[in-house]
């Protein structure tokens, strides 16, 4: 064999694998929601978050003792302490992310960490929880700005 046919049976096996592991819908052409339903899976991004749950979850009590409230205030505008970060205001995507990294522990911080973990441990912050809080705190009106237009 040739590299050239060594390359190309490597793409057409590469072709077939992907199309078998997609199941597309031949009427639309989309990935079989099916498979994902049937095996219980359900992607949660950073922007699949209600916020409406978010701020009823932001002044919950969790199962490490506290609410969010109870630090970062009520809007999380205005934190107890200078030291913790105001959260209103701050991009989804990125509250999302760091929200996940302290409950899988890339994130650390004494607190937070113990916080988020108790809360995970107890069922309480799974990846939707987060989305939602995430979209809550986003939505809020902060001291954040950017530099957009400046």
């Amino acid at each position: 064999m040739t590299k050239r046919s060594i390359a190309i049976a490597a793409l057409a096996f590469t072709a077939l694998a992907l199309a078998a592991c997609s199941k597309t819908d031949s009427k639309t052409g989309s990935a079989d929601a099916n498979a994902h339903a049937e095996s219980g899976f359900k992607h949660i991004g950073a922007d699949d978050g209600d916020a409406a749950r978010g701020k009823l979850l932001a002044a919950k009590k969790l199962a490490g003792g506290q609410a969010c409230a109870d630090c970062h205030g009520a809007d999380g505008a205005k934190p107890l302490d200078a030291t913790y970060p105001i959260l209103a205001g701050q991009y989804q995507d990125y509250l999302f992310h760091a929200i996940q990294q302290y409950r899988d522990g890339g994130r650390e911080h004494a607190l937070m960490g113990a916080q988020i973990k108790a809360a995970a441990d107890a069922g309480q912050m799974d990846d939707q929880a987060i989305a939602d809080l995430a979209a809550y705190f986003a939505t809020e009106t902060g001291p954040l700005g950017d530099l957009h237009g400046k």
